[in-house]
C-alpha cells in the first residue's frame, strides 16, 4: 500500500533532535554499537545525534593515526534526512585533528561504492594490485543506514581496504566513542563553514572518477550494441545523478523512472513489516514501481534495475515477472560470469556466497566446477578474498555483491547496487534473455525452491544469546523429514563464527541469527521439496530459537 501522511516523519523533529537531544552513556540502547554495517539509530530514540557522531569521528582520528593512514580521507553522504548534519559533524571533528579530508565537488550525495572505488585506486599500486602499508593511504567514511526508514541515520568506517572494516577495527572505535561520548563537547571541532573553506579540506569529482572508471566491470559495447533498453529507479537515492552520466558517457539506453529525492520517502510503498523501507528487492516496497511499469510504462523498458539510498544493494524488476528474488539473479549472475563472460579472470577463483543465501547457488556452482566459498553474514567477509584473488565474486541475500574488474584486480569491496543492474543489461544483451528467463531455466535443471526469511523483534540482552546457540541444541535428527546433514555454527568457508546456527539437510535447510543493524532476529530457510515443507522447518527452527531464548 501507498504510503499515508502519518507514514511521514516531521524532517525538521528529525534534524532538531539530532542536534537538542543528549545520549545517555549508561543506557545501552543509546551508546554507539557497530553492527555490520557501522553504527546506525535515530535521532527520535537518541541513538543517532550529533554526540555519537562526535565522539565516533574522533575515535576514528585516533585510530587512523594509530594505524598510519596519512592519506586522504573520502567520505560521502546518501540521502537520509540525518544524513547532511552528520556529515558536517564528522567535517568538524576531522579537519580538527588535521585530517586531509575530501568531500564531493558538487555537494551531491555519493554512493557507498563509490567511496569504496575512490579509496581503492587511490590505493592502487602501478601494476594494479592493492597496496595496504606504506605513506598516503586513503580511508573513508560513509554517512547512510542504507535501506533503512527516514528516521534512521548511519556513519560507517571504510579502512585502507576500501569496504566495511573488521570487528577489531569496529570494536577499538566503538570502544573509545564511548569513552567520549558522556564528555562530547570536550571534543575538538572547527566550525563547519571554517572547516570546508581550510586546505584540509578538498573538492572531488567522485561522479566523474567512478562512472569514467565502470568500463572496466561491465561490457558497454555489447548492451550499447544490442540496444537493450535499461530502466533505473533510485529509490530517492544517492545514485540518481549517476545514471545520466553513464548514459550519456556510454552511449546506452538507459532512462531513470522515479528521478525524485524527497527525505520522507512519500513516493514508496509500504515494506512488509509496516514501515517506509528503500529496499529494491522488496516486492512491498517495490510495488509503487512495478504498478506503474505494468500501467504502460514497460513501452520504454526491456527491463529494470533498482538501488537503494546509498546504492549498495541492487534489485532487478523483469516483464511478466515482477521484482527477482536476489538469491535467483545471484544465481543467474555467477553462471554467466564464471561461464566464460570474464576470461580475464584468475584461474581456479571462487563464488563466495554468504551461508544463508539460497543452495541454488551451490548447485549451479557445482554444474561449472567452481569453488564456493560460504561465509557468515556480512559483506566485510568478502573483503580479503576479492583482494587475494580467492573469490571473483561476492554476493549476499539480501541483494549485495560485488564482482572483480574484467582483467581480475577488484574494483570494490563494498557492495556495489549500480554493477549489478548494469551486469543484468549486459546479460540481457549477450544472451537474448533477460535474467528471469534464466532464472526460469535454471529452475528446470536444478529444481525449485522456496526460501523464506523471517523477521521477529527482540532485545540486545536476546541477541546475546545467539552466540551460545550450538549444535546440541537441536536434539532432532531430521528436518523437514530429512536426515540432518550439517550443524553448523562456523561458515565452511573461511570457519568463522556465524552468531548463530545453520542445520541442513539434501534438500533443506536453515539458518538462525541476530541482526548486526536492528534489534530483531533473522530466521532464514530453504526447501526444495515444497512449501509446505517450507512451513515445516520453519516450525522446526522456531522451536531451537525459543529453546535458545530460554521461552
Amino acid at each position: 500500500m501507498p504510503a499515508t501522511p502519518a507514514d511521514l516523519i516531521d524532517v525538521d523533529e528529525v534534524i532538531g533532535k539530532y542536534y537538542d537531544d543528549v545520549p545517555d552513556p549508561s543506557n545501552p540502547e543509546q551508546r554507539v554499537i557497530f553492527g555490520t554495517s557501522g553504527h546506525r539509530g535515530s535521532s527520535l530514540k537518541t541513538s543517532f545525534n550529533e554526540a555519537h557522531i562526535v565522539a565516533i569521528s574522533q575515535a576514528i582520528a585516533e585510530y587512523r593515526k594509530r594505524a598510519g593512514v596519512t592519506g586522504p580521507l573520502y567520505i560521502g553522504r546518501d540521502t537520509h534526512a540525518l544524513s547532511g548534519p552528520a556529515e558536517k559533524t564528522a567535517i568538524e571533528v576531522l579537519v580538527a585533528n588535521g585530517v586531509h579530508v575530501r568531500i564531493d565537488s558538487r555537494d551531491d550525495y555519493v554512493p557507498t561504492p563509490v567511496i569504496s572505488q575512490a579509496i581503492l585506486t587511490h590505493n592502487r599500486a602501478a601494476d594494479g594490485s592493492q597496496r595496504f602499508t606504506g605513506d598516503g593511504l586513503a580511508d573513508g567514511i560513509v554517512v547512510t543506514p542504507s535501506h533503512n526508514p527516514p528516521t534512521d541515520g548511519g556513519f560507517k568506517y571504510d579502512p585502507v581496504t576500501g569496504g566495511p572494516a573488521p570487528a577489531d577495527v569496529t570494536n577499538a572505535i566503538a570502544n573509545r566513542a564511548n569513552e567520549l561520548l558522556g564528555s562530547y563537547r570536550s571534543v575538538a571541532r572547527v566550525p563547519y563553514e571554517q572547516a570546508i573553506a581550510s586546505s584540509l579540506v578538498e573538492r572531488f569529482d567522485y561522479r566523474e572518477h567512478y562512472v569514467a572508471d565502470l568500463g572496466a566491470v561491465i561490457d558497454f559495447d555489447a548492451i550499447r550494441s544490442s540496444g537493450v533498453r535499461l530502466g533505473i529507479d533510485p529509490l530517492g537515492g544517492a545514485s540518481v545523478n549517476y545514471w545520466p552520466l553513464i548514459n550519456e558517457r556510454y552511449g546506452l539506453n538507459i532512462g531513470v523512472v522515479r528521478p525524485k529525492v524527497d527525505p520522507t520517502w512519500r513516493f514508496m510503498t509500504i515494506d512488509h513489516d509496516g514501515k517506509i523501507r528503500m529496499d529494491p528487492s522488496s516486492p512491498y516496497a517495490m510495488k509503487g514501481l512495478v504498478d506503474e511499469l505494468n500501467a504502460g510504462a514497460w513501452d520504454k523498458y526491456d527491463l529494470v534495475g533498482g538501488t537503494d539510498p546509498d546504492a549498495d544493494r541492487h534489485g532487478i524488476v523483469c516483464p511478466d515477472w515482477g521484482v527477482m528474488n536476489p538469491n535467483h539473479y545471484i544465481a543467474v549472475c555467477v553462471e554467466y560470469l564464471f561461464g566464460g563472460h570474464r576470461p580475464g579472470w584468475p584461474k581456479g577463483t571462487g563464488i563466495g556466497k554468504t551461508l544463508v543465501s539460497s543452495s541454488l547457488i551451490d548447485r549451479v556452482a557445482t554444474s561449472i566446477n567452481a569453488k564456493l566459498v560460504e561465509v557468515p553474514v556480512g559483506f566485510k567477509w568478502f573483503v580479503d578474498p576479492l583482494f587475494s584473488g580467492e573469490v571473483a565474486f561476492g554476493g549476499e541475500e539480501s541483494s549485495g555483491m560485488s564482482f572483480l574488474r574484467r582483467d581480475g584486480h577488484v574494483w570494490t569491496t563494498d557492495k556495489d547496487g549500480l554493477i549489478p543492474d548494469l551486469l543484468a543489461a549486459e546479460i540481457t544483451a549477450n544472451t537474448g534473455k533477460n535474467p528471469a528467463q534464466l532464472h526460469q531455466e535454471q529452475v528446470q535443471r536444478f529444481g525449485e525452491s522456496w526460501y523464506r526469511r523471517v523477521d521477529t523483534p527482540t532485545t540486545l540482552e536476546q541477541k546475546q544469546k545467539f552466540a551460545s546457540l550450538n549444535g546440541d541444541d537441536v536434539a532432532a535428527q531430521t528436518l523437514g523429514d530429512e536426515p540432518i546433514i550439517a550443524k553448523l555454527t562456523e561458515a565452511p568457508g573461511n570457519h568463522a563464527p556465524i552468531g548463530g546456527l545453520k542445520v541442513t539437510t539434501k534438500n533443506n535447510w536453515f539458518a538462525a541469527r541476530p541482526s548486526g543493524t536492528e534489534n530483531i532476529y533473522k530466521v532464514y530457510a530453504e526447501s526444495f521439496v515444497s512449501p509446505e515443507i517450507l512451513d515445516r522447518v520453519l516450525d522446526e527452527a522456531t522451536v531451537v530459537v525459543d529453546k535458545a531464548l530460554g521461552e
